[in-house]
Protein backbone atom coordinates (compact mmCIF):
# COMPACT_ATOMS: atom_id res chain seq x y z
CA UNK A 1 0.00 0.00 0.00
CA UNK A 2 1.41 3.34 -0.83
CA UNK A 3 1.30 6.16 1.64
CA UNK A 4 -0.51 9.28 0.87
CA UNK A 5 0.28 12.55 2.25
CA UNK A 6 -2.20 15.96 2.63
CA UNK A 7 -1.77 18.37 -0.07
CA UNK A 8 -1.22 21.28 2.23
CA UNK A 9 1.28 23.79 2.20
CA UNK A 10 2.58 23.55 5.36
CA UNK A 11 2.39 21.37 8.31
CA UNK A 12 3.07 22.10 11.58
CA UNK A 13 4.08 18.78 12.17
CA UNK A 14 7.31 18.50 10.14
CA UNK A 15 10.19 19.78 11.47
CA UNK A 16 13.73 20.40 10.84
CA UNK A 17 17.15 22.02 12.20
CA UNK A 18 16.44 26.02 11.79
CA UNK A 19 20.33 26.51 12.10
CA UNK A 20 20.11 27.30 16.02
CA UNK A 21 20.18 23.82 16.89
CA UNK A 22 16.16 23.87 17.61
CA UNK A 23 13.37 22.41 15.74
CA UNK A 24 11.13 24.94 13.71
CA UNK A 25 8.50 23.98 11.39
CA UNK A 26 9.38 23.67 7.89
CA UNK A 27 10.12 21.91 4.76
CA UNK A 28 8.16 18.63 4.28
CA UNK A 29 9.37 17.70 1.03
CA UNK A 30 12.59 18.45 -0.34
CA UNK A 31 14.50 17.40 -3.83
CA UNK A 32 18.00 17.92 -5.15
CA UNK A 33 19.35 17.93 -8.82
CA UNK A 34 22.50 16.12 -7.83
CA UNK A 35 25.06 17.95 -9.98
CA UNK A 36 28.97 17.86 -10.42
CA UNK A 37 29.91 14.37 -9.62
CA UNK A 38 32.10 14.79 -13.38
CA UNK A 39 33.72 17.78 -11.96
CA UNK A 40 34.67 16.60 -8.81
CA UNK A 41 36.57 14.17 -10.46
CA UNK A 42 38.25 15.93 -13.05
CA UNK A 43 39.62 18.43 -10.33
CA UNK A 44 41.16 15.29 -8.82
CA UNK A 45 42.28 13.79 -12.35
CA UNK A 46 39.91 11.13 -11.61
CA UNK A 47 37.54 9.02 -14.18
CA UNK A 48 34.25 10.06 -13.80
CA UNK A 49 33.11 6.83 -12.61
CA UNK A 50 35.10 7.85 -9.72
CA UNK A 51 32.73 10.87 -9.27
CA UNK A 52 29.45 8.93 -9.76
CA UNK A 53 31.11 6.90 -6.81
CA UNK A 54 31.63 9.54 -4.59
CA UNK A 55 28.40 10.67 -5.71
CA UNK A 56 26.46 7.67 -4.44
CA UNK A 57 28.00 8.22 -0.66
CA UNK A 58 26.76 11.65 -1.22
CA UNK A 59 23.20 10.18 -1.24
CA UNK A 60 24.03 8.29 1.74
CA UNK A 61 25.23 11.24 4.05
CA UNK A 62 22.21 12.98 2.89
CA UNK A 63 19.64 10.53 2.98
CA UNK A 64 20.53 10.05 6.32
CA UNK A 65 20.66 13.62 7.43
CA UNK A 66 17.52 13.66 5.87
CA UNK A 67 16.14 11.41 8.42
CA UNK A 68 17.39 12.83 11.48
CA UNK A 69 16.48 17.04 10.06
CA UNK A 70 12.60 15.22 10.34
CA UNK A 71 11.87 15.62 6.37
CA UNK A 72 9.16 13.33 5.44
CA UNK A 73 10.29 12.92 1.93
CA UNK A 74 13.60 13.32 0.04
CA UNK A 75 13.64 12.79 -3.95
CA UNK A 76 16.96 12.85 -5.89
CA UNK A 77 17.40 13.26 -9.33
CA UNK A 78 19.45 10.85 -10.11
CA UNK A 79 19.07 9.85 -13.71
CA UNK A 80 17.41 12.49 -16.04
CA UNK A 81 15.57 10.97 -19.47
CA UNK A 82 18.16 13.16 -21.36
CA UNK A 83 21.33 10.80 -19.77
CA UNK A 84 21.24 8.61 -22.32
CA UNK A 85 22.71 10.91 -24.61
CA UNK A 86 25.79 10.49 -22.68
CA UNK A 87 28.60 7.67 -23.25
CA UNK A 88 27.29 3.97 -23.47
CA UNK A 89 29.92 3.10 -20.77
CA UNK A 90 28.94 5.52 -18.77
CA UNK A 91 25.39 4.86 -18.85
CA UNK A 92 26.48 1.37 -17.60
CA UNK A 93 28.22 2.67 -14.99
CA UNK A 94 25.69 4.19 -13.48
CA UNK A 95 23.23 1.82 -13.74
CA UNK A 96 25.78 -0.55 -12.40
CA UNK A 97 26.20 1.64 -9.26
CA UNK A 98 22.65 1.88 -8.83
CA UNK A 99 22.20 -2.14 -8.63
CA UNK A 100 24.86 -1.76 -6.00
CA UNK A 101 22.79 0.87 -3.98
CA UNK A 102 19.59 -0.97 -3.92
CA UNK A 103 21.83 -4.18 -3.03
CA UNK A 104 24.21 -2.26 -0.36
CA UNK A 105 21.62 0.12 0.88
CA UNK A 106 18.33 -1.72 1.30
CA UNK A 107 18.98 -3.10 4.19
CA UNK A 108 19.58 0.10 6.13
CA UNK A 109 17.00 1.88 4.72
CA UNK A 110 14.66 -1.10 5.83
CA UNK A 111 15.62 -1.16 9.05
CA UNK A 112 14.98 3.11 9.36
CA UNK A 113 11.59 2.42 8.31
CA UNK A 114 12.33 4.40 5.18
CA UNK A 115 9.91 3.93 1.90
CA UNK A 116 11.45 3.65 -1.40
CA UNK A 117 9.77 5.29 -4.32
CA UNK A 118 10.45 5.75 -7.83
CA UNK A 119 9.29 8.24 -10.56
CA UNK A 120 9.82 8.27 -14.20
CA UNK A 121 9.75 5.73 -16.48
CA UNK A 122 12.11 3.35 -14.87
CA UNK A 123 10.18 0.60 -16.46
CA UNK A 124 12.25 1.30 -19.58
CA UNK A 125 15.39 0.53 -18.05
CA UNK A 126 16.59 -2.85 -18.03
CA UNK A 127 14.10 -6.12 -16.90
CA UNK A 128 16.59 -7.18 -14.38
CA UNK A 129 17.48 -3.56 -13.13
CA UNK A 130 13.63 -3.05 -13.00
CA UNK A 131 12.34 -6.51 -11.39
CA UNK A 132 15.36 -5.12 -8.13
CA UNK A 133 13.82 -1.85 -8.05
CA UNK A 134 9.95 -2.93 -7.46
CA UNK A 135 11.60 -6.02 -5.53
CA UNK A 136 12.88 -2.73 -3.31
CA UNK A 137 9.75 -0.73 -3.40
CA UNK A 138 7.98 -3.78 -2.21
CA UNK A 139 9.83 -4.45 0.73
CA UNK A 140 9.60 -0.70 2.29
CA UNK A 141 5.81 -0.02 1.49
CA UNK A 142 4.73 -0.53 4.51
CA UNK A 143 7.41 1.33 6.45
CA UNK A 144 6.09 4.24 8.35
CA UNK A 145 9.32 6.46 8.30
CA UNK A 146 10.61 9.30 5.70
CA UNK A 147 9.79 8.41 1.85
CA UNK A 148 13.27 8.14 -0.57
CA UNK A 149 12.36 9.06 -3.84
CA UNK A 150 14.46 8.40 -6.82
CA UNK A 151 13.76 9.70 -10.25
CA UNK A 152 14.95 7.79 -12.92
CA UNK A 153 14.74 7.70 -16.23
CA UNK A 154 12.81 10.98 -15.37
CA UNK A 155 11.95 14.11 -17.48
CA UNK A 156 9.28 16.65 -16.65
CA UNK A 157 8.07 17.06 -19.85
CA UNK A 158 7.54 13.57 -20.27
CA UNK A 159 6.04 13.23 -16.84
CA UNK A 160 3.01 15.93 -17.77
CA UNK A 161 2.78 14.12 -21.05
CA UNK A 162 2.31 11.03 -19.42
CA UNK A 163 -0.19 12.71 -17.27
CA UNK A 164 -2.29 14.01 -20.08
CA UNK A 165 -1.92 10.44 -21.69
CA UNK A 166 -3.56 8.99 -18.90
CA UNK A 167 -6.29 11.61 -18.14
CA UNK A 168 -7.14 11.37 -22.25
CA UNK A 169 -7.09 7.84 -21.37
CA UNK A 170 -9.71 8.13 -18.99
CA UNK A 171 -12.14 11.14 -20.83
CA UNK A 172 -12.08 8.46 -24.11
CA UNK A 173 -13.45 5.77 -21.64
CA UNK A 174 -16.51 8.47 -20.43
CA UNK A 175 -14.94 8.05 -17.12
CA UNK A 176 -14.36 11.92 -17.04
CA UNK A 177 -15.53 14.73 -18.06
CA UNK A 178 -12.87 17.04 -19.70
CA UNK A 179 -14.25 20.46 -17.70
CA UNK A 180 -13.38 18.57 -14.59
CA UNK A 181 -9.52 18.80 -15.54
CA UNK A 182 -8.27 21.15 -13.30
CA UNK A 183 -5.04 21.49 -11.53
CA UNK A 184 -5.74 18.74 -8.93
CA UNK A 185 -6.68 16.60 -11.57
CA UNK A 186 -3.00 17.35 -13.24
CA UNK A 187 -1.41 16.73 -10.15
CA UNK A 188 -3.06 13.31 -9.32
CA UNK A 189 -1.73 12.26 -12.47
CA UNK A 190 1.76 12.88 -12.26
CA UNK A 191 4.17 10.98 -10.85
CA UNK A 192 4.29 12.38 -7.21
CA UNK A 193 0.62 12.19 -7.29
CA UNK A 194 1.09 10.63 -3.40
CA UNK A 195 3.86 12.74 -1.86
CA UNK A 196 4.14 15.61 -0.49
CA UNK A 197 4.11 19.01 -1.97
CA UNK A 198 7.46 20.01 -2.98
CA UNK A 199 8.78 22.89 -0.52
CA UNK A 200 12.48 23.42 -1.40
CA UNK A 201 14.39 22.20 -4.83
CA UNK A 202 18.13 22.54 -4.05
CA UNK A 203 21.19 22.06 -7.10
CA UNK A 204 24.51 21.85 -6.60
CA UNK A 205 27.99 22.29 -8.38
CA UNK A 206 26.71 26.39 -9.22
CA UNK A 207 24.52 25.97 -12.21
CA UNK A 208 21.25 27.40 -12.00
CA UNK A 209 18.37 25.80 -14.01
CA UNK A 210 15.93 23.21 -12.90
CA UNK A 211 17.06 20.64 -16.08
CA UNK A 212 13.71 19.57 -16.94
CA UNK A 213 13.42 18.40 -12.95
CA UNK A 214 9.94 18.66 -11.27
CA UNK A 215 8.38 21.76 -13.35
CA UNK A 216 5.17 21.28 -12.23
CA UNK A 217 5.49 20.64 -8.50
CA UNK A 218 8.17 23.58 -8.50
CA UNK A 219 5.47 25.90 -9.58
CA UNK A 220 5.78 27.53 -5.83
CA UNK A 221 8.76 25.37 -4.11
CA UNK A 222 11.15 27.81 -2.67
CA UNK A 223 15.03 27.47 -4.86
CA UNK A 224 18.21 27.29 -3.44
CA UNK A 225 21.66 27.19 -5.73
CA UNK A 226 25.04 26.08 -4.06
CA UNK A 227 28.26 25.66 -5.95
CA UNK A 228 29.10 23.29 -3.58
CA UNK A 229 29.79 20.09 -6.22
CA UNK A 230 27.90 16.77 -4.86
CA UNK A 231 30.05 14.35 -3.75
CA UNK A 232 31.08 17.22 -1.39
CA UNK A 233 27.34 17.98 -0.18
CA UNK A 234 27.00 16.80 3.58
CA UNK A 235 24.30 16.93 6.42
CA UNK A 236 25.76 20.82 7.27
CA UNK A 237 24.90 22.09 3.81
CA UNK A 238 21.56 20.45 3.84
CA UNK A 239 20.86 22.07 7.20
CA UNK A 240 22.20 25.25 5.83
CA UNK A 241 19.68 25.05 2.82
CA UNK A 242 16.84 24.16 5.07
CA UNK A 243 17.74 27.03 7.22
CA UNK A 244 17.42 29.08 4.11
CA UNK A 245 14.02 28.00 3.74
CA UNK A 246 13.00 28.92 7.30
CA UNK A 247 14.16 32.24 6.43
CA UNK A 248 11.98 32.84 3.40
CA UNK A 249 8.55 34.20 3.40
CA UNK A 250 6.04 31.80 1.88
CA UNK A 251 3.05 34.05 0.50
CA UNK A 252 1.94 31.84 -2.66
CA UNK A 253 0.71 34.56 -4.63
CA UNK A 254 -0.53 36.57 -1.40
CA UNK A 255 -0.08 39.01 0.64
Amino acid sequence: MQASFPKAATDQGARHVDGSGSGSPGARHVAIIMDGNGRWAKKRLLPRIAGHRAGVEAVRRVARAARELGLECLTLYAFSSENWKRPASEVADLMGLLRHFIQADLDEFHANGVRLRVIGDYRALDPALVGMIDGAIARTAENSGPVIAIALNYGAQDEMVRAAQRLARRVADGELDPAAIDPAAIEGALDTADLPPLDLLIRTSGEQRLSNFMLWQAAYAELYFTDILWPDFDADALARALASFNRRDRRFGGL
